[in-house]
C-alpha cells in the first residue's frame, strides 16, 4: 500500500470517528457541588441538577406534628455534625406535611450556622431507587453530608427493586458511607401493600419466612415517625399561622368558618387541605402569597 494511500484511509478514518462522535448523545459536565445545597438525581446520565428555587415552607409553619418535627431535626442535626445518626421512614397519613418537614429541617439546619460545611439535599426519584448504588459510589468521595430523599416511596407486586435499597441502607459488604442518610416519605409503613403481605402469608411454604423477607425493608430505617390525621383544632392552627404568615386579614370568626366549611367540602382535614385554603382565601383577597413583613 502506498503512503497515499494510507493517508486517505487515515483520513477517512478519522472522518468515520468524528462522524460517530457527532451521533453520541452528548454528556452533561461532572456535577458541581458547590453550586447548590439541593440537587435532583438525574439516573440516566449519572448527573446531580442542581436547584437554587427549592418548594418549601418554614419549619414554624408546620403545625400538629411537634413532636415528629423535633425528632427529625435531632436526627438531622446529629448527623450534619458527623455523629451517628439513623435513616428515616415519615409515614402515615396524606397531606400532613411528611414531605414538608424533610426539606424544612434541610433549610433549618443550614440557617442555624452550627455546621461547619452545608448539608446537601438530593431528591431520587421513586423509579430511579435501583441506581442509589451508583449515587452512593458519587457522594462516598465528596466533602459533605448528604440526605438521599425519596418523596412517596412504596412498592408494589411485581417490583423487587425494593431489595436495591435494602442492601444500598444497610446490607452489602461496603454499606451505607459515612456521608450519606436516607429519608423517605410513604403513606405505607412498610412500604408495601398490605394485599401484598397477606398474599405471601397465604401463598409461601413459610408463611412467616416470606413475610419476614417482604417487611424488612422498613426494619432498614432506624426511626419510624407516624402522620396521624389531625384534629379540628389542630387543622385551624395551620390555617392562622398561615393566614398570619402571609398577611391575610380577616375577622377571625370569619377565618373559622370558611376553613370549617373548605374543610368540610373536601371531606378531610390535613396542612395539605388548610394550604389549599389559605390559596383560595389569598385569591379571592386579590393578596400574593408572600411573607408579611
Amino acid at each position: 500500500m502506498t503512503d497515499s494511500s494510507v493517508d486517505i484511509l487515515n483520513r477517512k478514518l478519522d472522518q468515520l470517528i468524528e462522524a460517530i462522535a457527532r451521533l453520541a448523545p452528548s454528556q452533561p459536565p461532572p456535577s458541581d457541588l458547590d453550586c447548590a445545597d439541593c440537587f435532583v438525581w438525574q439516573a440516566e446520565t449519572s448527573f446531580l441538577e442542581p436547584v437554587h428555587s427549592i418548594n418549601r415552607v418554614d419549619i414554624d409553619l408546620i403545625k400538629g406534628v411537634d413532636r415528629v418535627r423535633d425528632i427529625l431535626i435531632d436526627n438531622t442535626e446529629r448527623f450534619a455534625a458527623g455523629l451517628p445518626a439513623n435513616n428515616v421512614l415519615l409515614w402515615g397519613a396524606r397531606g400532613m406535611g411528611k414531605s414538608s418537614l424533610v426539606k424544612a429541617s434541610h433549610a433549618a439546619i443550614n440557617a442555624s450556622g452550627k455546621t461547619d460545611k452545608p448539608l446537601k439535599l438530593i431528591e431520587i426519584h421513586r423509579e430511579d431507587i435501583d441506581t442509589l448504588p451508583r449515587l452512593m459510589a458519587i457522594l462516598k468521595a465528596a466533602p459533605y453530608s448528604f440526605i438521599l430523599f425519596c418523596d412517596d416511596l412504596s412498592f408494589d407486586h411485581d417490583d423487587t427493586s425494593y431489595k436495591s435499597l435494602k442492601a444500598a441502607l444497610e446490607g452489602g459488604v461496603e454499606g451505607r458511607p459515612q456521608n450519606v442518610i436516607f429519608y423517605a416519605t410513604s403513606n405505607r409503613r412498610h412500604l408495601l401493600p398490605r394485599d401484598m403481605i397477606d398474599n405471601e402469608r397465604s401463598t409461601a411454604i413459610n408463611p412467616s419466612e416470606a413475610v419476614e423477607e417482604k417487611v424488612s425493608l422498613s426494619d432498614r430505617f432506624g426511626l419510624w415517625l407516624g402522620f396521624h390525621k389531625c384534629s379540628q383544632d389542630d387543622y385551624l392552627e395551620m390555617v392562622n399561622a398561615y393566614a398570619g404568615h402571609y398577611g391575610l386579614e380577616l375577622d377571625e370568626e370569619d377565618l373559622r368558618a370558611e376553613a370549617l366549611e373548605w374543610a368540610t367540602t373536601r371531606g378531610s382535614r390535613s396542612g395539605r387541605v388548610a394550604w389549599q385554603f389559605i390559596q383560595d382565601l389569598a385569591g379571592r383577597l386579590g393578596k400574593p402569597l408572600k411573607a408579611a413583613n
